[in-house]
């Protein structure tokens, strides 16, 4: 299966989480709605993540991970661009392969992956990236969940 990287925008990303942008006005915009943590004994954590380019394209998506009860959020300190994969529960559990969407993110983008949603972990495209990145953990295996892809995804980024 190959799927097609699309630009990402905010209704685009919609099922899967937000978008987080700045506003074309000065003033403050606050995202907390797009926050969630099911879990009152696990604490939030902030974390940096430096992540090198990604040396080949098409991508071969191997792994999808997702984080069962909370949020994940990704702020771009210094990026160009990188690619978000989601998608939603399969009926059977698991990820649903056949509605995994591709978007490409710019600088000055950064996402918000809603509570249990299939994402592949970060993709930078054109070279090295720093993010700064928000959920809850308690440091149990609950925090996070990882799903091999069984059959050959590849991701083409135009």
């Amino acid at each position: 299966m190959q799927i097609v990287a699309e630009p990402l925008t905010a209704e685009a990303f919609k099922p899967f989480g937000a978008v987080l942008e700045g506003t074309p006005a000065p003033g403050r915009h606050y995202l907390s709605d797009t926050l969630a943590n099911a879990r009152a004994d696990a604490p939030i954590s902030l974390a940096v993540a430096t992540v090198a380019p990604t040396g080949s394209l098409p991508l071969d998506v191997k792994v999808l991970e997702r984080h069962e009860h909370s949020s994940q959020t990704f702020i771009p300190l210094h990026v160009s661009r990188y690619l978000v994969l989601a998608t939603l529960d399969a009926p059977a559990g698991g990820p649903d392969l056949s509605r995994l969407r591709a978007f490409v993110a710019r600088a000055g983008q950064g996402v918000t992956y809603a509570m249990g949603t299939w994402h592949h972990p970060l993709t930078v495209l054109d070279g090295p990236a720093t993010f700064a990145v928000l959920m809850w953990r308690d440091g149990t295996p609950r925090d996070e969940e990882f799903a091999p892809v069984p059959s050959p995804l590849t991701v083409v980024v135009p």
